[in-house]
């Protein structure tokens, strides 16, 4: 299984990138390799159709997508936040003096957003109301969550959750090595680090090097894992994957995956359900592969929220657009009957 890891993550770096992870590589045609049974997607698989129209961004790198509670869709790309209303109108935008990597929208209108080494915190109305202390020149932070008063920021760069309060106080830290609990500490190859409070109470965080997506409480034990590498659609492979996901409210998964673009829906105990889409859903030609260290500027793995209703926003970070899905089940529904 190692053996057939190594071959499929060094397919990914010839089939698209050199050495210093730049397009072209330039190695030649015997260097050019043919993996599109792997990307090929059984389309009895596939449980979920894209609605609507995709909404265009604007950014040249959008990087992170999130859902308020009024449903608005919030996307952080160049050094710019924008709001977006479900048919796709811009509704504001929130200028940063650098870029942000991942954001979050609590209950009450706030926006936490996570710039390289720390969190700025924003009003409703844009004002900036805090910059918290800086987590250090190692620092990449990737991910956010805000319960209640509880902020969970995941640091790939130090491989590291930090849970805080909303007053920007540290309370604990989460997964760090630690033999005597159990802890093996974070696998981070690249810059992919994802986190989510569950409907159950218990935080779910991204462990990309093992291929799996781990369970902790509030005060940091690990509860429980799940995901195995495989190149089958069944699991994760390549180098670092799921590179991020969302909970639905039947605490089930929705993960994105990078080198073989995917999006799949898993159930709370981690069983693979389905394809929400893969490299033709997403309107893509051929297999594409994404960097596996983006340089500064660059984009890298898509993004994916969820809303109230269930529906599933992927953000493609290639064509800096946002995707809407739902379930099969749920358009079948929709569609009107002819009347007898």
């Amino acid at each position: 299984m190692l053996i057939v890891g190594a071959i499929v993550v060094g397919i990914f770096a010839l089939a698209r990138f050199d050495a210093t992870g730049k397009k072209g590589s330039g190695l030649g045609s015997e260097f050019a390799y043919d993996i599109e049974d792997l990307s090929h997607i059984d389309p009895n698989l596939i449980v979920c159709e894209q609605v609507g129209v995709s909404i265009d961004t604007g950014f040249t790198n959008s990087r992170g997508i999130t859902v308020g509670a009024d449903g608005s869709i919030y996307v952080a790309g160049d050094k710019a936040i924008r709001v977006f209303a479900e048919n796709s109108t811009l509704l504001n935008e929130l200028g940063l003096e650098n870029a942000s990597r991942c954001l979050a929208v609590a209950d009450d209108g706030k926006i936490y957003v996570g710039m390289n080494d720390h969190v700025e915190v924003f009003d409703a109305n844009d004002k900036r109301l805090s910059s918290w202390q800086s987590l250090g020149d190692k620092a990449v932070l990737t991910s956010i969550a805000v319960l209640k008063n509880n902020v969970f920021v995941a640091d790939a760069g130090n491989r590291i959750v930090l849970r805080y309060d909303t007053a920007g106080n540290l309370i604990k830290r989460i997964g760090q090595k630690d033999e005597s609990r159990n802890i093996p500490g974070f696998v981070i190859p690249s810059p992919y680090f994802d986190l989510a409070v569950g409907p159950d109470g218990l935080l779910r965080v991204t462990d990309p090097g093992r291929h799996r997506i781990e369970a902790y409480t509030f005060d940091g034990d690990l509860e429980f894992w799940w995901g195995e590498f495989s190149t089958g659609i069944e699991g994760f492979c390549g180098c670092c994957n799921p590179v991020n996901f969302a909970m639905l409210t039947d605490s089930s998964f929705v993960t994105c995956e990078k080198g073989l673009v995917r999006v799949k829906i898993y159930d709370a105990e981690g069983s693979f359900c389905g394809v929400v889409a893969g490299p033709e859903q997403l309107n893509m030609d051929g297999v594409t592969i994404i960097c596996e260290t983006p340089a500064e500027g660059e984009s890298g793995g898509f993004d994916v929220a969820v809303d109230k209703s269930g529906r599933i926003l992927v953000l493609d970070t290639i064509n800096n657009v946002v995707r809407t899905f739902i379930s099969l089940s749920r358009a079948e529904s929709r569609e009107v009957k002819p009347k007898l």
